[in-house]
Formats: structure tokens, C-alpha cells, sequence
């Protein structure tokens, strides 16, 4: 019994702990809840008042935007306003311009019309006048012929030889007068960069000749050459294109041909033919193959060559094989190609002394001459030849043009163009640079002497410097000295539309008078 009075005494005072706890628990919350409405209440009512806030600055804002875009709005439309104010000023004052000139206009044209009917009245006058004048005019001709025993034709002949002879003169003074002054000029710039170039580039003076003629161990050999009944020597004719001649020339072979490429073919296959030994037609159209493909391969190794000294880039891959086949060509014994690198390096060397494009002066001195690789198989001047070759493979306008002109078939019309000529002048003309046979050398200097005499009052001519110069010595009672000035001017002329020459020459007019007299 006291065990069950302890339990349930037990259970009391722990549902009484509870309820004690409980109701603690209870204020708590309650506390803390009444606490959270507080807060939140002082919460709400400070976002209201910031919010009103806010709302204030807000309109206060937009007050001062639009006022300030009325603001900017009236500006606009006063500066719009004052421009069309303008514009209606200046139209109104054109307007009263235009009915001035209206005005004008009219009255010009009523004063012209007054003009014209005068001036037609006159023009009847002066016709009468004009057949009476006539009338005099072929009286006193027919009066003047009597007396001076001349026809019309014939003094006007006179009076006009007069006035030429006086023009002529008084043109030779100006000429004169004009060419040495910018030649002085014009001189001393050209020296100086001519001069330049020279001294910056150093080339060789005589260039690599293509070979025509094969020597042989013995002559022997020929008969191996010819073979059966000829079959040899009509293949390698047939394989090569080239001409052999052979004849009683001691251990040599002749070859014959247009294109110096295919003499060279020939010519190093019929070496190793020879080296080998074996000759018939199978072996020769081996051989000749291969050092075709060989050759080929040279020409497009001399052309790159050719392009990467220069320091030119971007040329067309058939210009580069034309370039390279210039190798085997020869002008005047001067090889195409060291000509061309030589006219491209002189151009350079211009062109930076004038402050122009150094490549594109480059590019234009080596493409100059292009033309003679393919000149044999087109007609024309290799110039024009050259210049079309390069414009179809896509070369600058200033470029296709120097080519063009360089030989001045057609007139320079650019500085590039004039460098060109200058360069491949100077090229050309170096003592050693290029040679002739003797034959065409003596007739040129023969002519050169001929054209000279052809003109009225030369006595003597000297072709001088192997023929870089004509000296001419006129008659001083003939010709007056500013007519020697238009003498060699017109000896050079003729000169140059007569013959072709290498280089330049030069034409030096002397006029000297002498006095002699005797003591006895």
C-alpha cells in the first residue's frame, strides 16, 4: 500500500511539474510572439515611411527630368527654328538675285537684239566695202608684180622662207636657252643617282654565251653520229628540233636552231651520247627526255634564283619559267638574264635614291626584257610582246607599262617607266658589256657618218668611241650656232628612227670660225 501511495504520489507532482511547465512554456511563446508583432509592426511602419519616401524622390526626379527634356525640347526647336530662319533668308536673297539677273537678262536681251540689227545693217555696208577692197587689192597686186617682176606666189614663198628662217632662229635661242637651264638642272640629280647606282652594284662585265658547237674525242665519231643510212642524226633532229650540221670542221658538231633551249637540249645530249657511246634512236629519245626534264628544272631553278636575289615575291609560276629561259639567251653577247638581274638591281638602287616602291622597281627592271623568251614565236617588238605576257599573268598596270615602254614604243608616262629605260641603258652600255660582229659594227658607224652628211651644211662627220659618239663639224658661214643647236637635235632624231644600236650615242655639233690672213 505505501509502494502504490509513493507511485501515484509520484505521478502527481510529475503532471503537476508538467502543467507548470507547460504553462511556463506557454507565456514564453506567448511573450515572444507578442514581441515578433511588435517588431514587425515598427518594421512596417518604417518601410511606409521609406516607401513614401522613395515615392517622394521619385516624383521629384521626374519633375526634374521633364523639365530638363522641356528645357532641351525648347533649345532644339529654337536652334531648328533659327536655321530654318536662315535658310529662308538665304532662298528669299537668292530669289532677289535671280530676278536681278532676270531683270538683266532681259534687258541684255533687248540690247542685243538692237545690236544684231545694227550689226547687220553694218555687215551689208562692209560687204560693199570688202568687193571694193578686193577690187583695189587685185589692182595693186597686178601694180606690185609689174614692178618687182614677182608673181603673188612668188613673194609669198619669200616673205614665208623669211619667216621661217627667223622662227627658226629665234626657236633655236629659246630651245638653247631652255635646255641648259634644266639641264643644269637636271644633271646634277641625274649624276648624282645615276652615279649612285653604279657605285652600289658591282656586276660581271661579260656574261655566260650559249654554246652552238659540241667538240668530239675524234672524228670518227661523226660517222657514229650520222649512223645508218642516217638514222641517227634524224633522230636526234626529230627529237631535239634542232639543225646538226655536220662537215669538215675537225672533231665538231654544228647545231642549228631558233630556240636557244632546245640547242642546249641538244647540245648536253648529244654529250652524253657521245660520253655513253651507245647511239640509235631508242637511247637517243631516252636521253633527249631526260635532260629535257633536266633543263626544265634549270630554267625554273634560274628563274626562282633570279626572283629570290632580287628580293620579288608573287610572280606568276609561267612568268618564273620564262625568267629562267632567259638564261640561254644572248643580246649582243650579253646574256639575258644577268642583264635583267642587273637592270633590276639598278632600278632598286633609282628608286630608293627618288623615294619611290623599291620592289615594284625591282619587279619591272627583271620583267623588262621578258619578252625575248618568247619573241621568236610571236611577231612584234619584245617590249609589247613582254608587256602583254605580264599583264596576262597578272602583273601591276605600272609595271605591264615600264615593260612597254623601256624601248619607247610606246611613250613613257610614269618615273617607273623612265628608270626602267635609264637602267637597261646603263646595263647595256658598260665597256665589255655587250658585242657585235664586226661586219654589222662597221656598217653601223658607216651609217652613223651617212646620216650626218645628209643634212644641209655639214661638212665633215667622225663616228668616235665605238660609235658612242658622232662628232660633226658644219660650216660656219652655213649654219649660225643656235641652228647647230637644232642640228644635232635633228641628227639625233633621225638617228633614232633610223637604226638600232645598243646603249646610247652621243651627237656633238662643232661650229668654228676661222680668220686667215698672209704677211708678205
Amino acid at each position: 500500500m505505501e509502494i502504490t501511495a509513493v507511485i501515484f504520489l509520484s505521478i502527481i507532482v510529475f503532471a503537476l511539474g508538467f502543467l507548470v511547465a507547460f504553462w511556463v512554456r506557454s507565456r514564453l511563446t506567448a511573450a515572444k510572439i507578442a514581441a515578433a508583432e511588435h517588431e514587425a509592426r515598427n518594421i512596417v511602419e518604417k518601410a511606409q515611411k521609406e516607401g513614401k519616401t522613395v515615392l517622394k524622390e521619385a516624383k521629384l526626379q521626374a519633375k526634374d527630368q521633364l523639365y530638363q527634356m522641356k528645357l532641351d525640347f525648347e533649345n532644339e526647336t529654337k536652334e531648328r527654328e533659327a536655321v530654318l530662319k536662315k535658310r529662308e533668308n538665304r532662298l528669299t536673297q537668292k530669289e532677289e538675285t535671280i530676278d536681278n539677273k532676270l531683270e538683266h537678262l532681259e534687258r541684255r536681251d533687248s540690247s542685243v537684239t538692237g545690236k544684231e540689227r545694227q550689226l547687220t545693217r553694218r555687215e551689208g555696208a562692209l560687204q560693199g566695202q570688202e568687193a571694193k577692197y578686193e577690187s583695189l587689192i587685185e589692182e595693186q597686186k597686178m601694180l606690185l608684180e609689174k614692178i618687182s617682176a614677182f608673181t603673188g606666189e612668188e613673194a609669198k614663198n619669200l616673205l614665208i622662207k623669211a619667216m621661217e628662217s627667223e622662227a627658226r632662229y629665234e626657236a633655236a635661242k629659246l630651245i638653247k636657252r631652255i635646255e641648259k637651264e634644266s639641264r643644269e638642272q637636271a644633271d646634277r640629280k641625274a649624276k648624282k643617282i645615276i652615279a649612285t647606282a653604279i657605285q652600289r652594284y658591282a656586276g660581271d662585265y661579260v656574261a655566260e654565251k650559249t654554246v652552238s658547237v659540241v667538240n668530239l674525242p675524234s672524228d670518227d665519231m661523226k660517222g657514229r653520229i650520222i649512223g645508218r643510212e642516217g638514222r641517227n642524226i634524224r633522230a636526234i633532229e626529230a627529237a631535239t628540233g634542232v639543225d646538226l650540221i655536220i662537215d669538215d670542221t675537225p672533231e665538231a658538231v654544228i647545231l642549228s636552231g631558233f630556240s636557244s633551249v632546245r640547242r642546249e637540249v641538244a647540245r648536253l645530249s648529244l654529250e652524253r651520247l657521245i660520253n655513253d657511246g651507245r647511239i640509235h634512236p631508242a637511247r637517243i629519245e631516252e636521253t633527249v627526255k631526260k635532260v629535257s626534264e633536266e633543263v626544265d628544272t634549270q630554267i625554273r631553278d634560274a628563274g626562282e634564283q633570279a626572283a629570290f636575289d632580287l628580293g620579288v615575291h608573287g610572280i606568276h609560276a609561267e612568268l618564273i619559267q620564262h625568267i629562267g629561259k632567259l638564261k640561254f639567251r644572248t643580246s649582243y653577247g650579253q646574256n639575258v638574264l644577268q642583264h635583267s638581274m642587273e637592270v633590276g638591281f639598278l632600278c632598286g638602287i633609282m628608286a630608293a635614291e627618288l623615294g619611290l616602291n623599291v620592289k615594284q622597281a625591282k619587279r619591272a627592271g627583271l620583267l623588262h626584257d621578258i619578252g625575248k623568251a618568247i619573241d621568236h614565236e610571236v611577231e612584234g617588238p619584245h617590249a609589247l610582246i613582254g608587256a602583254k605576257l605580264a599583264k596576262k599573268y597578272g602583273e601591276p598596270p605600272r609595271v605591264v607599262h615600264a615593260i612597254s615602254a623601256h624601248h619607247e614604243d610606246i611613250p613613257p608616262a610614269s618615273v617607273l617607266a623612265v628608270i626602267v629605260q635609264a637602267a637597261d641603258t646603263l646595263s647595256g652600255a658598260r665597256p665589255g658589256a655587250r658585242r657585235e660582229t664586226l661586219e654589222s659594227y662597221v656598217r653601223r658607224l658607216e651609217d652613223l657618218e651617212k646620216i650626218a652628211e645628209s643634212f644641209t651644211g655639214v661638212s665633215k662627220s667622225y663616228a668616235i668611241q665605238a660609235g658612242r659618239e658622232l662628232r660633226i663639224i658644219v660650216e660656219s658661214e652655213t649654219v649660225s650656232d643656235a641652228e647647230a643647236v637644232l642640228l644635232s637635235r635633228d641628227v639625233a632624231k633621225k638617228i633614232e628612227e633610223s637604226l638600232s644600236y645598243p646603249g646610247q650615242i652621243r651627237v656633238t655639233v662643232i661650229r668654228e670660225t676661222r680668220a686667215v690672213d698672209f704677211a708678205k
